[in-house]
């Protein structure tokens, strides 16, 4: 991939590196916002209004996670890619199988899952991003903070 140009003290290996790394995030934190969507649109049971309405700033916080990492990837010097093909080319990792109207606790087990790859995959990248650019990492232990809190909502409707 070839950047359009770097930011000062980072140079365009590093900085290539950087990006390949923010775009695998940028892709699961897009499927993730889908992926709540559907969640959101397809639970029922008694527990479903309190569960749905806690769903929507979910959402919007995931697609601001996603806006601040398009950013930072454009920031870098690098195109990010947020199509639905890209989501998929860039996926790596294990999706979430609900489908259809399901009982809003089942809904919750599967995401309090995915949730948990989701932060691991976070961590693994800040891990990564701690010696090549400091920046980068800052902006996704903040989206951790943010899931961990999410995923602490999700089991206090289950544990």
């Amino acid at each position: 991939m070839a950047l359009n140009f770097n930011v000062p003290g980072l140079d365009e290996a590093t900085s290539e590196k950087v990006v390949a790394i923010l775009q695998s995030r940028l892709s699961q934190e897009q499927e993730t916002a889908l992926i709540l969507k559907h969640a959101h649109w397809n639970m029922k049971g008694k527990e479903f209004i309190g569960i749905h309405e806690m769903m929507d700033p979910e959402v919007d916080s995931v697609l601001n996670m996603a806006d601040e990492t398009a950013e930072r990837i454009a920031t870098l010097g690098g195109s990010p890619a947020g199509r639905p093909d890209d989501i998929m080319k860039n996926r790596d990792w294990d999706g979430i199988t609900m489908t259809g109207r399901q009982d809003a606790l089942d809904y919750l087990k599967a995401l309090d899952t995915y949730y948990t790859t989701f932060i691991k995959r976070d961590r693994e990248a800040i891990k990564e991003l701690d010696d090549l650019d400091i920046v980068s990492s800052n902006i996704l232990q903040d989206h951790v903070q943010e899931l961990e809190h999410f995923q602490w909502f999700m089991r206090s409707h289950l544990f």
